[in-house]
């Protein structure tokens, strides 16, 4: 039967549609084999060459270097831009024309690109769905799989990897850390532009809660949310985890300088991409590898870089991973209480501020290297690190600080836009004239014994006390899901005081879900910043406020946080100077007990007796809790420690009795 429907075959000659062609003449021309080839390489060798003269590259041409691109394309785009099938998010809209600006370059250099694609989801789009429960766990996955095209792909010289947002940034930065013998850049896949009048793309994501609320009418709610993202490529216009991420693998030397936060489509992005593939080319013929790039002093550079930034917490997860891929020494919560007492907040812009300049500001201002200039003014910077560039990291912010680029573009910011590009990226005798506080503090206690993470820099100034000091003593309002917790702030269930507690929505619960949803509505409503959320699940880079995620253990690991109730009485502690918090539960049916009682309480209370696995937690996320678990879990990156996981199943064996 015809699925076109009646008459589909009129509309085309039918002696054409049902003529098939069996056979063709092949390529003319002959390979550029040789004896020793015929007697020694590889079949599989010998047989790549045969497919590539049948995609169509030119047999005289097979002697150059082999280079792969690896990307996270998504979606079909038509020649003039337009959509013949939509991607997952304007993250890997545009990343394709990098990919053939990088490999026009490679070829014309007399390489030979490759290129292969794993593409990936959209935080944003599957906030508040069961598809979160897939988002963290991806990273692994894809990770794997890159690695796994590395491979399959014996004769390549050096791996480009093309990648933009939450998950598939980090999962292409892993890949390249996890191939330390091979050259290898990052080619960050840059940010969108804010609507010119408007709202950016991390406030739209509130106009559900607001216009639940009667703070937002049904057709202002229509017209923000079409024009929010303004530009059709790039990373969303705030320093979240997607913007941080680029922001990273540039601190890390990863990429050419000046390479992350530019604007997609644009031509200063395209010839980052050219520029990449010719430090890619560099680096194969200076024999360096990604072993030179990543190690530990440039681990501590990206933490140092990340807390100037104020960049995203979901970092915390991802720089742990990159230096497990990499075979490096892990930092602990002490190594990044350490950073972050040390180094000053620099930049301001979304959501942080102090003014919300979108990340296109920051770009202008002078990205990466501009704050690394302070930072080296400061001394917080290992300077003898390589990058891709081939030479030292001294020598990258030397070039940086008498560029043309650098004076350009922080001259057309001041004079063309009316940005002081100072008040993007300031000095830090500046920040602190500002009392801009450092990005991250790590509260303990009786609910969070192993460690909880909280952006403090981005709590209200309103709520601190006159110390700068958060302090918030509240009755508890517990939730096992995500969807009972928006629908209390949508219907008037929750109120300036509260403190929000989502248990069981860690890694063993959901997959670690993103929680955005809340911690966006809490910011956006007229209330939210009188209220508190303590949670094992963890939270969007775009999040602020008094929220704490990432507390440890998570509930179905057995941690005190699944033993709160309704009515419990919590004290909350951060100091934004000291960067030290606590979270202890204190209290119960009006009686109010010190720290210590009230941890000897909980060990003695059941679980809350609603706290389980969500339903909808697939097979695919249950393996990864598992296997993370056994790896270390949260605190070391969520990843895969092959050593520890066989260990633990030989054991487990052992035990069963399986022999």
């Amino acid at each position: 039967m015809d699925s076109g429907g009646k008459g589909s075959d009129r509309s085309q000659n039918q002696s054409d549609l049902f003529t098939i062609q069996a056979h063709a003449p092949g390529v003319e021309g002959r390979l550029p084999l040789t004896d020793d080839l015929l007697r020694n390489a590889p079949s599989g060798d010998l047989f790549g060459m045969s497919q590539n003269v049948g995609m169509g590259w030119k047999p005289g041409e097979l002697n150059g270097k082999q280079y792969l691109i690896l990307s996270t394309q998504g979606g079909i785009r038509n020649e003039d831009g337009s959509p013949t099938a939509l991607g997952y998010h304007t993250g890997h809209w545009e990343v394709g024309l990098l990919m053939k600006a990088a490999a026009d370059e490679l070829s014309s250099r007399g390489g030979i690109p490759f290129a292969g694609y794993v593409s990936d989801p959209c935080d944003g789009r599957s906030q508040g769905t069961t598809g979160m429960f897939d988002s963290l766990p991806y990273r692994n996955d894809a990770a794997m799989v890159f690695r796994r095209l590395i491979r399959s792909l014996p004769t390549r010289k050096g791996v480009l990897g093309v990648a933009t947002c939450d998950k598939g940034l980090p999962a292409m930065m892993l890949a390249l850390a996890g191939m330390p013998k091979l050259p290898g850049v990052i080619v960050p896949g840059g940010v969108t532009l804010p609507p010119t009048d408007g709202e950016d793309a991390g406030k739209i994501q509130t106009i559900g809660a607001r216009y639940s609320s009667g703070e937002l009418s049904l057709e202002m709610a229509s017209e923000l949310g079409c024009r929010a993202c303004a530009t059709p490529g790039g990373g969303c216009q705030f320093l979240g985890t997607a913007a941080t991420a680029q922001v990273v693998a540039e601190a890390m030397g990863m990429t050419v300088p000046h390479a992350a936060l530019a604007p997609s489509g644009q031509p200063i992005w395209l010839e980052m991409a050219r520029q990449s593939s010719r430090a890619l080319i560099q680096m194969e013929t200076q024999g360096m590898r990604m072993a030179d790039i990543i190690t530990d002093a440039s681990i501590r550079n990206a933490m140092v870089v990340h807390a100037a930034f104020g960049g995203s917490t979901n970092l915390l997860l991802h720089i742990p991973a990159i230096a497990h891929a990499a075979g490096l020494t892990l930092p602990n919560v002490q190594d990044w209480i350490q950073v972050n007492k040390h180094v000053p907040r620099l930049v301001s812009a979304l959501p942080n501020g102090p003014i919300f300049y979108p990340t296109i500001r920051v770009f202008q201002a002078g990205g990466v290297p501009e704050v690394m200039l302070h930072l080296r003014r400061l001394g917080l910077l290992d300077e003898t690190v390589k990058t891709v560039t081939g030479t030292s990291l001294s020598h990258v912010l030397d070039w940086w600080e008498s560029s043309e680029r650098r004076h350009v573009m922080r001259k057309q910011l001041q004079e063309v836009d009316g940005i002081d590009p100072d008040s993007v990226i300031m000095s830090a005798e500046h920040s602190q004239r500002l009392g801009i506080s450092s990005t991250v503090t790590f509260p303990t206690g009786n609910i969070a014994p192993e460690g909880s993470v909280i952006k403090s820099t981005s709590i209200d100034p309103d709520v601190l006390d006159e110390q700068g000091v958060y302090r918030h003593k509240g009755m508890a309002k517990v939730f096992t899901t995500e969807r009972e917790a928006i629908r209390a702030i949508k219907t008037g269930g929750i109120l300036a005081g509260d403190i929000i507690v989502l248990l069981g929505r860690g890694p063993s619960g959901t997959g670690m879900e993103e929680t955005y949803q809340l911690t966006s509505a809490l910011k956006h409503l007229s209330f939210g910043k009188h209220v508190s959320l303590i949670t094992d699940a963890r939270f969007s880079g775009v999040s602020t406020g008094a929220c704490i995620g990432h507390v440890g253990p998570e509930a179905l690991a057995g941690g005190p946080i699944g033993k709160l109730r309704n009515g419990d009485l919590i004290d909350i502690v951060v100091d934004r100077n000291t960067l030290e918090g606590s979270v202890n539960f204190v209290g119960a049916e009006g009686i109010e007990v010190s720290p210590e009682e009230g941890a000897l309480i909980l060990a003695q209370r059941p679980f809350h007796p609603d706290m389980r696995p969500d339903q909808a937690l697939p097979d695919d996320t249950r393996l990864w809790a598992a296997l993370q678990s056994v790896s270390g879990g949260t605190w070391r990156g969520n990843v895969y420690d092959v050593d520890r996981i066989i260990t633990a199943l030989e054991a487990g064996k052992k035990a069963l009795g399986w022999n």
